[in-house]
């Protein structure tokens, strides 16, 4: 199994912008090959100016969306839902012009919506999210695009919590755009098992993020990493693995995300630190920087 290891650029910044292109160079001198954008204003993304930077470096790009307040297709206000199918759209947009194969993140309702609904409710928000999707997904089927949807943990929703929640709203939607991302972060909180979660999500599983169970250096707390290792061996899992965490450093994110302190001096370090780890896990062989990284600057 040959995997491709990435880094979101939440792990330095936020929001991402098109005018960050340091940030790129110094993340692949890292010694990534991919790179995860998480867009959360379209405005500020131009293809235009990163697609050259993308060329240069060779590190492959992933989106994934950010689905805070206004952004929930679980919504009763019809208006709502259309301005967050409107979202999505902009990110296949990007997609499309970027050459990435698919959107990614928990799209299907609000990130916060915790709450107790009785069986009736959650019924119906579940229904709608699977409707909603089902046109989303109608949508990037068209364009040659899938639909990475990803469960993530009680505290951040009420609705998908598990992968196999996940696989649940896959055959829902009754799309074949509709695909599976894990988390690892996510999956050390609500999973009883994780390598039996990857094997359930099998072909499914497109898009894998990981971080520690702590939000830390992955490698450095309780995630069972042989595991996960045999289970994506198991399934002959071939995509990106990305490592996701925040930077302290913006308090508003930092904040969202319950990021109190530093784990590492440094968020270069963090992420080398947590890279080496994973070609150790995987039995891959480091990529040489070819110069100083700089990502601590940009």
């Amino acid at each position: 199994m040959s995997v491709t290891f990435g880094a979101s650029t939440w792990l330095w910044t936020s929001p991402f912008t098109s005018d960050q292109g340091d940030l790129l160079r110094s993340i692949s001198r890292l010694g990534f090959e991919a790179v995860e954008l998480p867009i959360e204003d379209p405005d500020l993304v131009d293809p235009a100016k990163i697609k050259p930077v993308l060329a240069e470096t060779g590190l492959t790009p992933y989106l994934c969306g950010a689905f805070g307040p206004g952004r929930d297709l679980t919504n009763p206000d019809a208006s709502v839902r259309a301005d967050t199918r409107a979202y999505l759209s902009r990110l296949m947009d990007l997609a499309e012009a970027l050459g990435t194969p698919f959107i990614a993140g928990p799209m299907y309702a609000q990130v916060g919506k915790a709450r107790q609904l009785s069986p009736d409710d959650r019924q119906r928000e579940w229904d709608l999210a699977a409707k909603e999707l089902r046109t989303v997904a109608n949508e990037a089927g068209n364009r040659g695009l899938k639909l990475a949807i990803e469960a993530i943990n009680r505290f951040e929703t009420d609705l998908v919590n598990t992968t196999a929640d996940t696989i649940r709203l896959i055959r829902a939607i009754d799309h074949p755009a509709a695909k599976a991302m894990i988390d690892t972060f996510h999956m050390t909180i609500e999973e009883s098992d994780i390598g039996d979660a990857i094997r359930h999500a099998g072909k499914d599983l497109i898009h894998v993020q990981v971080s520690e169970n702590h939000r830390g250096v992955t490698g450095t707390g309780l995630t069972p990493w042989q595991d996960f290792r045999r289970a994506l061996d198991d399934i002959a899992y071939g995509g990106a693995v990305v490592i996701e965490s925040f930077t302290p450093d913006n308090r508003d994110l930092a904040g969202a995300v319950c990021i109190w302190k530093r784990f590492t001096p440094t968020q270069d370090e963090f992420a080398t630190r947590g890279l080496e780890f994973l070609r150790q896990l995987f039995g891959q062989t480091a990529r040489v920087p070819a110069t100083p990284a700089l990502a601590e600057s940009k």
